[in-house]
């Protein structure tokens, strides 16, 4: 689903009471809150959808695959999800 499906999604629900834009500005206001939150708190729960949680990933030392030379790969951060079992049960 694209962003602008997910609006006109939403939209159809509340089409009498908000208008489209209004609808985009909701949408991304709350992907920037949840941004801002996994970033200050490194994690996000919605309590029937699931958990977003920020690891950090060490560094460590890979290989070019192409000249099989070693290479190292600096630390970073990656954003895991874990599943409720409501949206779990909903999948199946």
């Amino acid at each position: 689903m694209t962003k602008k499906e997910a609006i006109s999604a939403i939209h159809a629900q509340f089409a009498n009471d908000l208008t489209k834009k209004q609808v985009g500005e909701i949408f991304d206001a709350l992907f920037d809150a949840a941004s801002g939150a996994l970033k200050n708190e490194g994690r996000l729960s919605y309590p029937g959808f699931g958990t977003l949680t920020v690891k950090t990933v060490a560094a460590r030392t890979g290989r070019n695959p192409q000249t099989g030379e070693a290479i190292e790969i600096a630390a970073s951060k990656r954003i895991t999800f874990k599943p409720a079992a409501e949206l779990k049960a909903k999948l199946n």
